[in-house]
């Protein structure tokens, strides 16, 4: 339970860091994102750009391989990452997109119910 609050806090601190106050508005977008870059792998060990870079059943290994990561912090990071593709104006915004959606999707898939058989009632 301490590894998902110590991802909890780190992904809420990205969100604050990058979405919320009236920090420097001379710091860039991409600074930014560089600075939740590390505060994620320094945090968490989670290499952010590994994560973006795979192919969706290995991201999903690979978040899934962090005890910290469970269904609410996954989808708290799939939210900051649509927020982000949305506001970056590079060609990684379509490939972060993705991932937002690849990882909302994992999460559903997760959290499916498992329908009952009735013969098994």
């Amino acid at each position: 339970m301490r590894e998902v609050e110590k991802i909890g806090l780190i992904i809420n601190a990205i969100g604050q860091r990058i979405f919320g106050g009236k920090g420097n508005l001379a710091i860039t977008l991409e600074e930014q994102i560089n600075d939740v870059k590390e505060m994620l792998f320094n945090g968490a060990n989670f290499d952010i750009d590994k994560f973006l870079n795979s192919t969706v059943q290995d991201s999903n290994k690979y978040i899934s391989s962090f005890s910290g990561f469970n269904n609410d912090n996954i989808e708290l990071l799939a939210n900051y990452l649509y927020q982000i593709g949305l506001s970056t104006k590079s060609d990684n915004s379509k490939n972060i997109l993705k991932r937002h959606y690849n990882s909302l999707n994992f999460v559903i898939s997760k959290t499916k119910p498992i329908p009952l058989n009735v013969n098994q009632i």
